[in-house]
């Protein structure tokens, strides 16, 4: 006689039918990369935000090849050109309100600077000079993250704190596919859709982490479908489409404002130069790879709707140019500058109060700094 068959023996009842938590069918991206432009859905919409997406995206690309003109020239240490991404960066900054906070990647210069920051202070970090080179808490902007994903864990964790304190505040946190390999990303995910934390993820599918292909990084039908596996909705757009990018945003951001969760977005893009300056993009991929892509590029594709609308003319075309140019010039100023510092401010800024170790080290420094200053008087006599 078995356990189960003794008399008074505790017998559990037949476990009740099993039903999903969450429906999956509306968490599910389409099955096509969502468009705007080129159909009847780009009649609705306003063509003011039209205008002022073509003018950012024209300012936008001239910033890359400026900063990337910069590398050449020694005045940056690195950069990491999105040009042919231009429509994502710019959609995520213009779909935040003031008030919103944006999480940017080492490759999101664009985005920081169409949300109002400088574009000098953009490159701070790239040139070497200081970590960050503004005020996050001022511009609503966090640094700009090189590590990987390592910067969608602060975004779910401020848009939690912003929910507990009643602060009508969303973040948005914006990410490349390779970063979508880390743990940080389902560590993110999975706390805020369990939290139903007010933040958007946006994730720029460029085909590449650095020379990796998407294809060796996940064998999802799509980077949106992983939404699904964390009980969030996932959205695929095509990633140069401008208004497609900005009214996908823009639902998101308005759906997390409304207590409903979070979102991931992937915008299906194409990084058309290197992953940065350092990099020889052609021994991972081929020139006609990227020349598919030439005719999908975000500005003529926004250019061809405005102007098949009669949205745009030739003098439009040449302030927006212009525009860019001054942008540009001024950057060249600032950047031509030799910046003022201070070596002992390496050791400003890392804690409120200094461990022993770097009082010791900041001592050390200051005391050769001293010798060396010493040194400059004697021989200038």
């Amino acid at each position: 006689m078995t356990v189960m068959e003794q008399r008074g023996a505790y017998r559990p009842s037949p476990p009740p039918a099993w039903q999903p938590r969450t429906d999956p069918a509306p968490l599910l991206p389409d099955a096509e990369p969502y468009c705007v432009l080129g159909t009847d859905a780009a009649e609705k919409v306003d063509p003011e935000l039209l205008r002022t997406l073509y003018a950012e995206l024209v300012r936008g690309r001239r910033y890359n090849t400026q900063a990337t003109a910069l590398t050449k020239q020694g005045r940056l240490a690195v950069y990491p050109s999105s040009t042919g991404q231009e429509a994502c960066e710019i959609a995520a900054a213009l779909a935040l309100e003031e008030r919103d906070w944006l999480f940017p990647s080492y490759r999101d210069t664009l985005a920081v600077v169409a949300r109002g920051l400088d574009p000098a202070s953009a490159l701070t970090l790239l040139r070497g000079d200081w970590h960050t080179g503004y005020d996050p808490r001022e511009h609503r902007i966090a640094p700009l993250s090189t590590p990987l994903a390592t910067q969608l864990p602060h975004a779910v964790g401020l848009a939690h704190a912003a929910r507990l304190k009643g602060d009508d505040v969303v973040a948005l946190a914006m990410v490349g596919d390779g970063g979508t390999s880390e743990g940080d990303f389902h560590e993110a995910l999975n706390f805020a859709a369990v939290w139903q934390a007010p933040v958007v993820f946006l994730v720029q599918n460029n085909g590449f982490a650095i020379s990796v292909p998407l294809a060796k990084q996940t064998a999802a039908p799509s980077l949106a479908h992983k939404a699904v596996g964390y009980g969030m909705p996932g959205r695929l757009v095509d990633g140069n489409d401008a208004a497609a990018m900005h009214e996908v945003l823009a639902e998101a951001v308005a759906r997390a404002r409304e207590g409903g969760g979070p979102t991931l977005v992937e915008a299906v893009t194409y990084r058309m130069e290197a992953h940065t300056n350092a990099d020889d993009a052609t021994r991972y991929r081929q020139d006609t790879d990227v020349d598919a892509w030439r005719d999908h590029d975000p500005i003529l594709l926004l250019e061809r709707e405005l102007t098949e609308r009669g949205l745009l003319d030739d003098d439009m075309k040449r302030r927006a140019g212009e525009d860019a140019e001054a942008m540009a010039a001024d950057l060249r100023e600032h950047m031509n500058q030799e910046p003022v510092l201070d070596p002992m401010d390496l050791f400003t800024h890392v804690y409120a109060e200094q461990t022993s170790q770097l009082r010791e080290q900041a001592a050390q420094l200051r005391a050769e700094l001293e010798v060396a200053s010493e040194e400059a008087e004697e021989e200038a006599r």
